[in-house]
């Protein structure tokens, strides 16, 4: 089993920056790692996917803002979140995908609001 915690969120003004961090408990050196969001009422929604190769894919919405990427060595993820905007409010979770297996994060919050 491989453990994930999230940090990095938080309360940020429209406009503002934010970068998540997704730390594994093993290595995701082959691994497919994602970060996915979930606002209230919504269901879970990708936001943003790296392959074990580098390939990335990204929601429609967050295409040109958001950037993810990964620390092998540190077993780590990342998405950087820039030009955030009150749609984006939601909790952040990150996915681990390798094997078969997939794992969750408990969520980080994020809140863009004035």
């Amino acid at each position: 089993q491989v453990q994930l915690v999230e940090s990095g969120g938080g309360l940020v003004q429209p406009g503002g920056s934010l970068r998540l961090s997704c730390a594994a408990s093993g290595s995701i050196f082959r691994a497919i790692m994602g970060w996915y969001r979930q606002a209230p009422g919504k269901q879970r929604e990708l936001v943003a996917v790296m392959s074990s190769g580098g390939s990335t894919n990204y929601a429609d919405s967050v295409k040109g803002r958001f950037t993810i990427s990964r620390d092998n060595a540190k077993n780590t993820v990342y998405l950087q979140m820039n030009s955030l905007k009150p749609e984006d409010t939601a909790v952040y979770y990150c996915n681990y995908d390798a094997h078969g297996l997939r794992f969750w994060g408990q969520g980080t919050q994020v809140t863009v609001s004035s």
